[in-house]
């Protein structure tokens, strides 16, 4: 990117997840190239449902500038490859000044526009748009009339579209300036789910005759403010009951002076039906056109007439909204939806009354703070808590002292409810061991688990009382875990705590298997598929840039994906691939392992999907991959509350599923790393 080789590098310090270690290694540009080749930025080309209407939208807005005989001016900020520019002096724009922020992507879309002959009209400027200046010595001549951005994010305003949008009429636009998209509106639906609200509060659970009770700081907390952001078409209606309808709870006109001050909006309606008001559904509507006539929606699937019409974006979803509190509702009630807003976010509260605008909410119990959202949905989970719990069963004597190691678990909960002698649990951080402090409070057990905030490779046994462990559990699950394998942190766990586990200490799981099936994505393929022509703009600068990205050692691994919301088709049977026993310590040699899998479908292979699954004892196995069986049509049903491992290939394969060609792997397992180097390729008889 234009700096010697010498500046080029840089002295970086990374976490090992598996390990525990740090380690310094010497990268070259490491943020740009992990920023460039985890980003979307292919996913956004290939959305051709916005390319087409931010054309039709641009179209529309330069004849209404050339209507009035006025030279066309137009700035696009947080342009990325140029494209919205390059379709802008396509419809007849005089001149274009393109805002990109990001070095590399500014470099990019300099390249890009040059190749497509736009030099002449069309200047990028790599700053911020609020650093921009206009006037004979300014990055701008003049001030523009056609305002075109793609600031959005899937909440609409999270990354910082209002400030650029107030800026830009303040400073860098006509007054009356066409905008491309000229509104946005915000949509909202409330809804009762119980699966939904199993990823915001912790659910009282009932196993073996037990009943483990949620703390009330965590029931009466408002939960964290941070949108939970998912596919929401891959949400089964099923799953959810609507309150009440489809509201239009505001819009945004961006031709006008915007502002990114705190606001309130609110809809009132009638309630459809009886239930608990639990969770607010949101997506927003883009309208290119004053008229909107040409509209570009972020609605889920599912309320398409058609849904298999809808097109497919991970760049915008859907946002899901947690109330403060659940409350109960009857049909015919009368109720008010508001939600507010500030500069980047947005938040709901549903009353019957007209009380003020509610506060931004904040998590008061800490619970919020320790555990994700999936790792919610994962401790209400009631049929993988009895896996646990009748795993533990089965280890547990009166005389048993329990050490569990894994982060925010409730396993060491489980632990002492069953009977065991001793428990102890070490703790990531202190405010993990205060929100298991509240479990244990609020279940009449203070003081039964003895928590320490030590890590396992300095734990004595003095820390223990002089006491052996005779039981070893884990989950495993860590909060710095990206990838499937990094939980085998729990093996090098083990390994440090061998000199404090008896001769006959159970170990819980005993061991772990990687899996892998071979898949086609639906659409999932779209977020690293080369664009080449783009609305027949030749992007191809942009694709040899995530290239070099990829091809950089960090970047070409697989990448973590919650796989439930990105349908693919089985190609391959799944297989285990290595097993890591946990009865004995991390062994100082590599593990390899080498074999193939048959394709018995046809298909485009895309890439490679892997997951562990836990094996708890010899006949209980816990899956964070897939929790069923592969449907005849290749179908698959994955876990909701892990991510699982996607290592896509540099080129999909076309497969006729007659078994004359396979997927050939090689995973090597480093100890001395902590890490699995793997390998694929596709070989035909």
């Amino acid at each position: 990117y234009g700096k010697s080789s010498a500046e080029m590098r840089t002295f970086c310090g990374r976490a090992n997840p598996s390990t525990g270690a740090l380690d310094w290694v010497e990268e070259e540009e490491y943020d740009f190239h992990q920023e460039i080749a985890r980003s979307c930025y292919a996913d956004m080309l290939h959305d051709h449902d916005r390319n087409q209407k931010y054309y039709e939208g641009i179209r529309s807005a330069v004849s209404r500038v050339k209507a009035r005989g006025q030279k066309v001016v137009v700035l696009d900020i947080g342009t990325g490859t140029g494209l919205l520019s390059m379709m802008a002096a396509t419809a007849g724009a005089d001149v274009c000044y393109a805002v990109e922020v990001f070095r590399p992507m500014a470099e990019a879309a300099q390249s890009i526009v040059e190749k497509n002959g736009f030099s002449d009209r069309i200047k990028i400027i790599n700053k911020h748009s609020t650093d921009v200046t206009v006037g004979p010595d300014g990055d701008m001549q003049e001030k523009a009339n056609i305002l075109i951005t793609e600031l959005f994010d899937t909440e609409l305003i999270g990354e910082g579209a209002l400030p650029s949008y107030e800026h830009a009429h303040q400073n860098l636009v006509q007054e009356g300036c066409e905008a491309v998209p000229h509104r946005a509106s915000v949509f909202a639906q409330l809804v009762e789910s119980e699966l939904l609200w199993s990823w915001s509060q912790l659910q009282p659970l009932e196993v073996d005759g037990f009943l483990l009770a949620a703390p009330p700081a965590v029931a009466r907390c408002a939960g964290a403010h941070s949108v939970c952001d998912i596919q929401l078409s891959q949400v089964d209606p099923r799953s959810f009951t609507p309150l009440g309808p489809v509201l239009s709870m505001f819009s945004v006109d961006f031709s006008r002076a915007v502002s990114s001050s705190f606001q309130s909006h609110s809809s009132q309606f009638a309630a459809r039906s009886r239930g608990r008001a639990q969770v607010v559904l949101s997506w927003w509507d883009l309208d290119m056109d004053p008229a909107g006539s040409i509209v570009c929606s972020m609605a889920p699937s599912w309320t398409y007439p058609e849904p298999k019409t809808a097109p497919w974006r991970d760049h915008w979803m859907q946002s899901v909204y947690f109330l403060p509190a659940e409350s109960s509702v009857n049909e015919g009630d009368q109720l008010r939806l508001t939600v507010c807003h500030d500069d980047y976010s947005l938040w709901f509260k549903i009353d019957q009354n007209t009380e003020a605008p509610p506060p931004r909410p904040s998590c008061t119990c800490q619970a919020h703070l320790v555990w994700t959202r999936p790792r919610f949905g994962e401790l209400n989970d009631r049929r993988r808590t009895e896996s646990y719990v009748n795993a533990l069963k089965s280890v547990l004597r009166d005389d048993s002292v329990c050490l569990s190691v894994s982060d925010g678990s409730l396993l060491p909960v489980w632990a002492h409810m069953l009977g065991a002698k001793k428990v102890f649990s070490l703790e990531n951080s202190r405010m993990s061991r205060q929100v298991i402090e509240q479990v244990l409070e609020a279940n009449s057990m203070k003081g039964g688990v003895e928590l320490l905030e030590i890590r396992p490779d300095q734990l004595t046994s003095n820390d223990l009382g002089g006491q052996q462990i005779s039981v070893l559990v884990g989950e495993p699950y860590f909060s710095t875990s990206l990838l499937p394998w990094h939980s085998l942190f729990f093996w090098f766990c083990r390994s440090a705590l061998s000199g404090l586990l008896r001769p006959d200490a159970s170990i819980l799981p005993g061991s772990a298997s990687l899996h892998m099936v071979a898949v086609e994505f639906q659409d999932l393929w779209r977020i690293r598929a080369p664009c080449g022509t783009c609305e027949g703009f030749d992007v191809t600068p942009m694709d040899e840039m995530v290239q070099k990205s990829l091809d950089f050692r960090e970047s070409r691994e697989a990448e973590p994906h919650p796989l439930w919301e990105y349908p693919c088709r089985a190609l391959t049977r799944s297989e285990s691939v290595m097993t890591f026993d946990f009865t004995q310590s991390v062994p100082q040699q590599p593990i390899s392992s080498q074999g193939s899998l048959p394709f018995i479908r046809a298909g485009r292979c895309h890439g490679v999907a892997l997951w562990m699954e836990y094996h708890l004892t010899d006949d209980i196995t816990v899956s964070a991959g897939l929790t069923g069986p592969i449907s005849e049509q290749g179908d698959c049903v994955w876990s909701r509350h892990r991510k699982q491992g996607v290592y896509f290939l540099r080129t999909p394969v076309e497969s006729s599923g007659d078994g004359r060609s396979a997927v050939s792997y090689s995973f090597t397992f480093e100890p001395s790393l902590g890490d699995i180097k793997m390998d694929f390729n596709v070989t035909s008889q």
